[in-house]
């Protein structure tokens, strides 16, 4: 574990941080930061890029409010962070010339694709209340290290995102726990957990054609900041390796909890020309299921940048099981 900060640096955290005009301002205990003063549109120079870096290290998510980003730009920008991730399905309404963008429109197209209702889809994959906390593509052996999400369209009212710093969680828990979760991996697999229709599923079929999984360590250690961090999730999380099933589900339950308890976490009000950016490799985060009923769009536009394989306190990194190469998408 990283050593604990000095009473200096304590103090500097309690109120805003302003660097050549841009201003970090803390929203939450343990993580998120709104930050001001900057145009995303006209590019950061590698001062700023520093200091939102650092910004994005430190609280685990920023947001931007009020940007005019349009593809292009949203592009640009992170780009000066790391690699953007190139998918190679995504839905119909991602923009073709941009294929480092995914689009995100809850109501416009998910609700339909495997012939469900969006409410049925929903409740089939999150029906348990920690099922919807995830980190982006945690059943791949190299999970992307950040994502940028802009708001183009959003509810008058609901929508919000919640994260949780994980590392922060670690650090939470007693320290027997700590030790004895170190050693631990666990089986990360898409689709975990969810409810088939009776007959016919094509969702499943999908899942089916299209599985892919991990094992990754229970613990992770941070690439940049050498924090270690609770990697557990509701959404990939199959088992604990080396357990038997019930031990494996009284324990994730358990580090569940600690990973989502309130204190760790932030929620964010969308607006139209909001930006968040997190990083992927410390959190988790819950997409909103309290929009659904409501005949609003809510739509988003996603940019993720390519990780590294996590490695585990004693050194030993990822491992992958099926359909998942390092850096092939």
């Amino acid at each position: 574990m990283t050593t604990g900060r000095g009473t200096e640096d304590r103090a500097a955290e309690r109120t805003a941080r302003r660097v050549g005009g841009i201003e970090v301002r803390p929203v939450a205990g343990h993580i998120g930061a709104e930050i001001t003063g900057v145009d995303l549109a006209d590019g950061l120079d590698d001062d700023a890029v520093a200091v939102v870096r650092q910004a994005v290290l430190r609280w685990k998510v920023v947001f931007f409010r009020d940007q005019r980003l349009d593809h292009a730009g949203h592009v640009a920008f992170a780009r000066r962070f790391g690699e953007p991730v190139v998918l190679g399905r995504r839905g119909s309404v991602s923009p073709p010339d941009f294929p480092e963008v995914e689009t995100t429109a809850d109501r416009l197209e998910l609700g339909g694709r495997f012939g469900m209702e969006h409410d049925e889809w929903l409740q089939r994959r999150r029906h348990t209340l920690l099922r919807g906390w995830h980190c982006d593509h945690g059943a791949r052996v190299d999970p992307p290290a950040a994502t940028v999400l802009r708001a183009e369209t959003v509810p008058p009212y609901g929508g919000d995102t919640t994260w949780s710093n994980l590392a922060a969680a670690y650090a939470g828990l007693s320290a027997p726990v700590r030790a004895f979760v170190d050693g631990l991996r666990a089986e990360h697999r898409l689709g975990v957990g969810y409810q088939p229709r009776p007959g016919d599923d094509s969702y499943l079929r999908h899942l089916l054609d299209h599985q892919v999984a991990s094992v990754h360590p229970l613990v992770r250690v941070h690439p940049e900041t050498g924090e270690r961090v609770l990697f557990v999730n509701g959404y990939y999380v199959e088992q604990i390796v080396g357990v038997s099933r019930p031990e494996s589900a009284a324990l994730l339950e358990m580090l569940l909890e600690q990973a989502v308890r309130p204190e760790y976490t932030v929620r964010f009000r969308w607006e139209p020309g909001s930006v968040a950016f997190w990083d992927n490799r410390a959190t988790i985060h819950l997409a909103p299921s309290d929009n659904a009923h409501l005949d609003f769009p809510r739509v988003m536009h996603r940019v993720m940048l390519t990780g590294d394989v996590p490695v585990g306190v004693d050194g030993t990194p990822s491992q992958p099981l099926v359909g998942t190469r390092p850096g092939h998408w």
